[in-house]
């Protein structure tokens, strides 16, 4: 019996980010050990997220009321610095 090949999906922290910090997807709060696990300094998903870019011609049609639908994660980290609430946006996501 072949492995399953589970897709997994790395966001890395900037450096001013420490713990404790809450992780959203699209808006959606996380939990760690379920959803994510913190590896360093890496957010790894045990599940494929993936940014869409928009190219020039998907951007002309959206402009005229024509949609195109995709992927579209943004991993968001809420945190703390120097007793001010930050957010971290739209970290880049890779494969692992």
């Amino acid at each position: 019996m072949m492995p399953v090949h589970v897709p997994r999906s790395i966001a890395h922290l900037p450096p001013q980010v420490h713990p404790p910090f809450d992780v959203y997807i699209s808006g959606v709060l996380q939990k760690e050990g379920t959803d994510y696990v913190l590896e360093g300094r890496d957010l790894v998903f045990e599940r494929e997220l993936r940014k869409d870019k928009v190219s020039g011609w998907r951007w002309l049609l959206g402009a005229f009321g024509v949609g195109t639908y995709r992927q579209n994660d943004s991993v968001d980290v809420r945190y703390t610095l120097d007793g001010r609430p930050l957010v971290a946006e739209g970290l880049e996501i890779e494969p692992a």
